[in-house]
């Protein structure tokens, strides 16, 4: 019996086969394919969501630097809030969505923000001239990582390929895949090149302070009691600064300008008072061995929005004096 099944079996196999079977079998297979095609969308969905990740921190880093002292900055600090928010919704559209083009606007959008980070180091944006701090060479390292993952992620965000699709097809494809591949490697190794290029150049031309005298006074600032010049305005002292050696200077000391000239002492001034060489000559105030600055950030008496700020390169500070 077991014989004579398997023989049934192989005549009906042999048998002419009817006219719509090979349709059939055409129509299977088809639809299979299309299946796969679907399910093999976004093969690798962890490159989007790194990518969407880096979008994330780079959005947060621009945000506590808008917040913590850039808003003061004309164009410049409305910039980093538009970065902000572009790069949340970018971020928000790689995760949810499997297009192709939105990963593309995210690689694109890091890499322009790079860029525009560069041409602020090398010859200002919006005049504003940045020099080399530890946010922007972070952001900048990020936005490098978030280009390479965001294109390499639209990249691999096409249809899989079918196993039955002819040789010289599949080699079309793994060579454009390559080319691709490789092209957004070496913009990523340029950008990081430009990048450590900018680190290291970055600085500015010092600025001479002019030798006026300048009268130091104290004020109240809630329950604080703070250095002022003669205007009232709060002075700041630079962590990285040394007694005898001011850091700040080029743009930092256009956001930060240094009291210039031997200083006296107001009302309620008990600390040391002295002076230092400017890079690039000229006199500056000390207290306590600090070089003294206001903040552009203050428009008036009563303000200290510059105390507590990580921006050019360091912590500021307001000078606290007891009575």
């Amino acid at each position: 019996m077991i014989g004579s099944g398997a023989t049934a079996a192989s005549a009906c196999r042999a048998l002419p086969q009817p006219p719509g079977a090979d349709v059939f079998r055409l129509r299977h297979r088809v639809a299979g394919r299309h299946r796969k095609i679907k399910l093999g969308d976004w093969r690798q969905p962890w490159l989007r969501v790194a990518g969407a990740l880096l979008l994330v921190v780079s959005a947060g880093i621009h945000l506590d630097l808008y917040l913590t002292g850039y808003r003061s900055i004309p164009t410049i600090g409305w910039l980093f809030l538009v970065q902000f928010v572009v790069a949340f919704i970018l971020a928000i559209g790689a995760l949810v969505t499997h297009s192709r083009l939105v990963a593309v606007a995210g690689a694109a959008f890091a890499l322009s923000t790079l860029g525009c980070y560069l041409l602020a180091v090398w010859i200002g944006l919006f005049g504003y001239k940045e020099i080399r701090t530890r946010a922007g060479i972070a952001a900048g390292l990020i936005e490098v990582a978030a280009f390479a993952t965001l294109a390499l992620a639209a990249v691999t965000a096409g249809p899989a390929r079918a196993s039955g699709a002819p040789r010289r097809a599949r080699a079309r494809a793994q060579s454009a895949m390559s080319l691709v591949v490789g092209s957004v490697s070496a913009v990523s190794v340029a950008a990081l090149a430009l990048l450590g290029v900018a680190v290291v150049s970055a600085g500015g031309s010092p600025v001479a302070a002019a030798d006026v005298g300048a009268t130091l006074k104290t004020a109240r600032i809630g329950s604080i009691d703070v250095l002022t010049n003669a205007d009232g305005l709060t002075l700041y002292w630079f962590a990285p600064d040394t007694s005898t050696s001011s850091k700040c200077f080029g743009s930092c000391a256009t956001y930060w300008p240094p009291v210039s000239g031997s200083p006296t002492a107001g009302p309620g001034v008990t600390g040391k008072l002295g002076t230092i060489k400017r890079p690039g000559g000229g006199q500056q105030a000390t207290y306590d061995g600090h070089p003294l600055y206001t903040y552009i950030g203050d428009s008036g008496p009563g303000q200290a929005n510059g105390n507590d700020l990580d921006l050019n390169g360091g912590y500021w500070y307001d000078i606290r004096v007891t009575r």
